[in-house]
């Protein structure tokens, strides 16, 4: 017999992969390591991608020293953030609404699960006239454990009712990957920041060059069963 529907939801992660969020950011604090001095700034804030910011907290002080004045810094780079991008003004990858379209005309499940926290990811999604589409949305401050851990993914497919290897995961980041991988989902792999390692190759099911490749590679998915 052959089975017509073998993955049931898909899930997203938000920053880097529907929004264009982790550039910004990062853009906040190369202007600030302009400002203060600050050595290295995109190789640090590349190892932050994709975790909480309690972790991203525990991250620049192991690089910059316990006496790094970060919480100042962070607050300044926020209200940076905040001041470019709010109000719907964050830009969305090219090919968001194609895929989450294709997904509900399949009739698929779709959740977000996202390290950031969930107050923000709602406003943001919304702003961007996308939240219809998640019928689960996960964040940060929901879970236990920041990715690479698996726990968001876990419970975003928990509240969906798919089981993890019956659902894709979408992801940018390495942390993202792994937290996917562990979780037994599926991991789609669409680099943002960072190209695929040969890490990242391993653990993904494929790597895809943006969501409309995502969205074809789903549809010949489907063809093959």
């Amino acid at each position: 017999m052959t089975k017509v529907n073998f993955y049931d939801a898909v899930v997203f992660d938000m920053d880097g992969v529907i929004f264009d969020s982790e550039r910004a950011v990062m853009e906040c604090w190369i202007e600030l390591a302009d400002k203060y001095g600050i050595e290295n700034i995109e190789k640090s804030c590349l190892a932050c991608a994709g975790t909480t910011a309690q972790r991203t907290r525990e991250i620049m002080l192991e690089t910059y020293g316990a006496d790094f004045p970060y919480d100042e810094y962070a607050k300044e780079a926020s209200a940076m953030y905040h001041e470019k991008y709010d109000g719907g003004r964050l830009p969305v990858k090219p090919g968001v609404a194609e895929l989450l379209t294709f997904l509900k005309q399949k009739g698929k499940k779709i959740a977000l699960a996202s390290s950031t926290r969930r107050q923000t990811v709602i406003a943001q999604l919304r702003d961007a006239g996308l939240l219809d589409y998640f019928s689960v949305v996960i964040g940060g401050d929901m879970v236990e454990r920041s990715k690479p851990a698996p726990d968001i993914f876990l419970k975003a497919c928990e509240e969906l009712g798919v089981r993890p290897e019956n659902a894709y995961a979408i992801e940018d980041s390495y942390n993202g990957i792994r937290a996917a991988y562990a979780g037994n989902l599926r991991p789609l792999m669409v680099p943002d920041l960072l190209p695929a390692n040969d890490e990242m190759t391993e653990l993904s099911d494929a790597v895809l060059e943006n969501l409309i490749e995502v969205m074809l590679f789903l549809q010949e998915e489907q063809g093959h069963h």
